[in-house]
Order: C-alpha cells, then sequence, then structure tokens
C-alpha cells in the first residue's frame, strides 16, 4: 500500500519536473465540486500522507484555501488544502 502511495505522488513527466504551473496554484474551484487529492511536491507544505489518492468534496474556503471533507477511516473530515494539491473530478 506504501510503494502505491509513493509511486503516485512520484509520477511527474519529465518536462514538469520542478516546474509550479501559476494557472494550478491559481484554479478556481467551487464550493459543492468533487475533487481527487493528489499532492503536488513543487511546493512545500506540510501535507498528510494518509489522504493521497482519495476524493471528496469541497465544502467551503478560507482565503486561497479550500475546505474538503474525506472520509478518514470510518469518519468524515474537514482537511484544509491548498488547490494546488486538487484535481477536479
Amino acid at each position: 500500500m506504501v510503494c502505491q502511495i509513493i509511486k503516485m505522488v512520484k509520477g511527474r513527466r519529465v518536462r514538469e519536473k520542478g516546474k509550479l504551473r501559476l494557472s494550478d496554484y491559481f484554479k478556481k474551484i467551487e464550493e459543492g465540486s468533487n475533487v481527487a487529492v493528489v499532492a503536488n511536491k513543487g511546493v512545500r507544505s506540510s501535507f498528510p500522507k494518509r489522504i493521497q489518492g482519495k476524493s471528496g468534496k469541497v465544502v467551503g474556503t478560507r482565503g486561497n484555501f479550500k475546505l474538503v471533507e474525506l472520509n478518514d477511516g470510518n469518519k468524515k473530515k474537514i482537511f484544509i488544502l491548498h488547490p494546488i494539491h486538487l484535481r477536479k473530478l
């Protein structure tokens, strides 16, 4: 299980390595939309590894960050994530 998570995190194309697209950094995600959590290693942040690859729902905003409701085990929890770590589904 841990090897799969590491492969998903490291999987970037050669031309994208080390780059940070400004369109990804400032992208608009509306409340109520479904998103997948994919860690972007180009940004330094303390990112919880247990939510890598999970999908959830955007329930609000705090400044530039999004409040994402995810299932963590059997409980629903709200994580505060930057939009660069989110992909629309």
